[in-house]
């Protein structure tokens, strides 16, 4: 089943984005596609450990956390993070 993906990103995150190189960009929006697709892929996607109902995704040395909304089918973006600042919260 395809999901209808949401992209939640603050201000600070969406700055880090467009700060990337366009390499980087592409890779990360490929895999937006692909978990748009299928969420629970488990060769793209893995559950957080300390987190509930969240899973993340790497690319390369940066993290896409997300959240599952199957009612509406729907994959809402939490946070896109350096791989050395991504579990800072958790």
């Amino acid at each position: 089943m395809v999901y209808e993906l949401y992209l939640h990103i603050d201000k600070s995150g969406a700055k880090t984005i467009k700060d990337l190189d366009r390499t980087t960009i592409n890779r990360i929006h490929k895999r937006l596609k692909e978990l748009a697709k299928d969420p629970l892929d488990p060769r793209i996607s893995s559950p957080v450990e300390m987190g509930q109902e969240e899973r993340k995704s790497r690319v390369g040395n940066w993290r896409i956390f997300y959240e599952i909304d199957e009612y509406t089918h729907t994959v809402n973006i939490t946070a896109v993070r350096p791989r050395g600042r991504a579990y800072r919260n958790y």
